[in-house]
Order: C-alpha cells, then sequence, then structure tokens
C-alpha cells in the first residue's frame, strides 16, 4: 500500500468499480458499507478534495440520521470499526501504520483508554487524525472526549477525523493540491 499513487483525477470517469474502490480503501479504510455509500456517486467529483466532502457530508447525514435509525447507526459503525485502535498491536491498514508511529511505547496506556472509550461509547471506535502529534497530545484528546461523554459528538467527531485523514493521505499518495 506504501507504494500506491493515486490515479489523477481526470481518470475518474474511467476506472473501474475495483479501481474506485481502491481508491476508498487508500484514502478511508476497508470498508464494504463506505464503499457501498460513496460509490454511486464517486463519478460526480472532479477533484479528491471534492471526493472527501462528498464522502464528508455522507459521512455526516449518516451520523445525525443514525440517532434514530437503527439501521443506520449499525451502518456507520461498521465503517467507523475500519479504523484500527490506536496502539493496536495488529494495524492491516500501512497507511495506519505511519500514521501511528509516534504513539509506539505506550501500548497499555493506549489499551486502557481504547477501553474505556469503547465502555463509554459503546460500538464506536476512537478516530483521530494524529497527524505526528505526541502521544501525550492523543492520549489528553482521547481523554477530554471521554470525560465530555457525548455520544453524538463523537460520531460527528470521528467522521471527520477519517476525512481529515483522508485528505492527508490524498497529499501523501500523489493528489498534490487538494481543490
Amino acid at each position: 500500500m506504501a507504494d500506491y499513487e493515486l490515479p489523477p483525477p481526470s481518470a475518474f470517469q474511467s476506472l473501474s468499480s475495483k479501481d474506485r474502490i481502491t481508491i476508498i480503501t487508500h484514502l478511508l479504510e476497508k470498508s464494504p458499507a463506505l464503499e457501498s455509500l460513496i460509490l454511486p456517486g464517486f463519478l460526480s467529483a472532479t477533484s479528491y478534495g471534492e471526493l472527501v466532502a462528498y464522502s464528508r457530508a455522507l459521512l455526516l447525514n449518516l451520523a445525525s440520521e443514525s440517532q434514530n435509525d437503527p439501521t443506520k447507526r449499525e451502518i456507520l459503525l461498521e465503517i467507523l470499526a475500519a479504523h484500527p485502535r490506536l496502539g493496536a498491536r495488529k494495524i492491516d491498514s500501512a497507511h495506519s501504520v505511519a500514521e501511528q508511529a509516534s504513539l509506539q511505547g505506550e501500548a497499555e496506556a493506549l489499551a486502557a483508554l481504547n477501553k474505556e472509550y469503547e465502555e463509554k461509547f459503546p460500538g464506536l471506535r476512537y478516530v483521530v487524525f494524529v497527524n505526528g502529534r505526541p502521544r501525550d497530545v492523543i492520549m489528553a484528546d482521547m481523554r477530554s472526549r471521554i470525560t465530555r461523554g457525548e455520544y453524538e459528538l463523537e460520531k460527528i467527531e470521528a467522521v471527520n477525523a477519517m476525512c481529515d485523514i483522508a485528505i492527508d493521505r490524498a497529499k501523501k499518495l500523489g493528489a498534490g493540491h487538494i481543490a
């Protein structure tokens, strides 16, 4: 995955569904539910910035609707669970491994915080744009979000973090300027 380079947005129209799914996986993680959500409108995007903005809008709408719709809640939780836990020993995404490099050395503390977070917010996974920040900053953010205890706000935070990560990944994977 680390050697992957995004095709130019001008190629979007000629990409197969498989190629579009590959892009979604690189930007947002592997999730069949996410693929099903994003694929129908993928071709309307003319840039990676538009693709991520489109994804963010869909995910925020899903987060809002999930408040009163158990089916949509399950879909959202499946999508958010595609992101690995912070500090997890086994991470399938090469992108996530690189992004979490600054968090190494705190496995026990992160495991305890992950457990506490997931008990406070059943079904959710803590998602944050690490962006090279030191582990103490990330752990303080996690602690403050646990203390805040607002489930609906956590869904929004997770969606926004996922999309911020996607923008960063697009830049790193050769998309250049994200318009």
